[in-house]
């Protein structure tokens, strides 16, 4: 039988990068995601907005460790938008290379587009067809 949920009032995900600089560039300056924090060697952005304790929300964090992980393990780093065309068009207007236009992905009944960090992780932005609860 399931638990129930832990009581989380947000969520942090931290990956390795072998260039901070790059990656704020990308991050803060294209995607124009908040810093939250700045601990030199390790920055926090805000990937969503939320309310609670700890703000709570979304938030990717990325610290200098002097690797990223390589390009053949996937990680992806998904932002929900209600318009992907437009968040296309909005990166592209920014300097992103996108991996391709946006689909409709229909087993996963999502439409999506990708494009690649500084690091070489996927950054997804994603509508699902039937928004999650």
């Amino acid at each position: 039988m399931p638990h129930a949920p832990l009581p989380a009032t947000g969520q942090l995900t931290f990956l390795p990068t072998a260039d901070l600089a790059a990656t704020d560039a990308f991050y803060g300056g294209l995607l124009g995601l908040p810093l939250v924090r700045d601990q030199d060697v390790c920055r926090i952005y805000r990937a969503s907005p939320g309310s609670g304790a700890q703000n709570g929300g979304g938030y990717w964090g990325f610290c200098d460790r002097g690797y990223a992980v390589p390009e053949d393990v996937r990680v992806v780093l998904t932002l929900l938008v209600d318009d992907v065309d437009g968040a296309y068009r909005e990166v592209v207007a920014r300097g992103a290379v996108p991996e391709g236009p946006p689909a409709h992905h229909e087993r996963y009944a999502v439409t999506s587009f990708f494009v690649r960090d500084p690091n070489g992780y996927f950054v997804e932005f994603q509508r699902f067809d039937v928004p999650v609860a």
